[in-house]
């Protein structure tokens, strides 16, 4: 199957994107020809098109981490490429070879496509889990029932669903009602997905008993979270100092799943996204997971997912 990935690198600075990209973008072909696909290169935007355009994503961002520091040769590239394939292809049997699922009141929710079920293999395995990718991905229903089937399994008290309430377009101020009453909408869709797994009568229950809790961001700061399942949805339209505020609420026998897409930021754009800054920071670290989706995982209408393309092309083409 030929695939389209379009990527990103922010965050080099022009002599680490030479050393990265080579004279006239030579360390490009050589990795092209090592994964044999085509790569375009548009200042800092990269095209990948072929049947390992995501190999050649990953061995670029690892390519991007020593070019940082010293000049990339072709052992480094022809490295890369064989780890970005290896690390692939263990992937999809991993994800082929078992079912992951999660158990609701609904029934067993699992996996539609393979990165959905490396997501669902995240979400049992790993104590904090980033899902990043386009909408309609599942990243957020499916955070939503993990939680749900950590409760049922007794693996923790509660369920914490946060999310900011940054307006994308419109004012909280004009809105009515007090400020809990003003973020309700912000808040609809985690109700939504908590609604189709548990029930609406069970989980008017727990909201009561205080079991599960939905609330904005700002809530957040001061408290110590132990023994929940939190998620925060929408976490690209956190700042840097509201993401560390966050995660330094997790406490002991949480867990935390943090779910956004980069393209869809809604900050002013002088204020860099909590989630970008931490996916920068954190990659290296330990028992934390970053999940990436893509296009190809838009569980949505069908036509969901030429829109998420189209406006991801759009914007590799404009942007300087």
């Amino acid at each position: 199957m030929t695939h389209t990935v379009h990527f990103r690198l922010e965050q080099l600075d022009n002599p680490a994107m030479q050393r990265l990209c080579g004279a006239l973008d030579a360390n490009l072909h050589t990795l092209a020809r090592a994964l044999e696909v085509e790569i375009s290169r548009r200042f800092d935007q990269f095209t990948f098109l072929g049947e390992q355009a995501h190999a050649a994503r990953r061995a670029l961002e690892a390519l991007a981490l020593l070019a940082q520091s010293r000049d990339i040769s072709d052992n480094d590239i022809q490295l890369a490429a064989v780890e970005a394939k290896t690390a692939d292809a263990h992937y999809e049997a991993q994800t082929h070879e078992h079912a992951y699922h999660f158990r609701t009141r609904r029934g067993n929710i699992g996996g539609r496509t393979p990165r959905q079920n490396g997501y669902i293999r995240a979400l049992l395995n790993h104590d904090v889990v980033f899902g990043l990718g386009p909408a309609g991905t599942g990243k957020t229903y499916l955070a939503v029932a993990a939680a749900v089937d950590a409760m049922e399994k007794h693996q923790v008290e509660r369920i914490v669903l946060v999310r900011p309430a940054v307006e994308a377009g419109e004012k909280l101020g004009f809105l009515p009602g007090d400020l809990a009453q003003k973020v309700d909408p912000y808040l609809r869709p985690l109700y939504d997905a908590l609604y189709d797994l548990m029930g609406f009568d069970r989980v008017t229950k727990l909201l009561e008993k205080g079991l599960i809790e939905i609330a904005p961001l700002a809530y957040m700061r001061g408290r110590t979270l132990n023994g929940a399942y939190v998620i925060l949805d929408e976490a690209q339209n956190t700042t840097p100092e509201q993401m560390k505020m966050f995660l330094t609420r997790i406490g002991f026998g949480a867990k935390a799943v943090i779910t956004g897409d980069v393209t869809q930021i809604d900050l002013p754009r002088h204020i860099k996204s909590g989630l970008k800054d931490a996916r920068e920071k954190l990659a290296n670290i330990e028992g934390i997971y970053f999940h990436v989706f893509t296009s190809e995982d838009v569980v949505r209408h069908p036509l969901v997912q030429k829109i998420v393309d189209a406006y991801d092309a759009a914007d590799a083409n404009t942007s300087a």
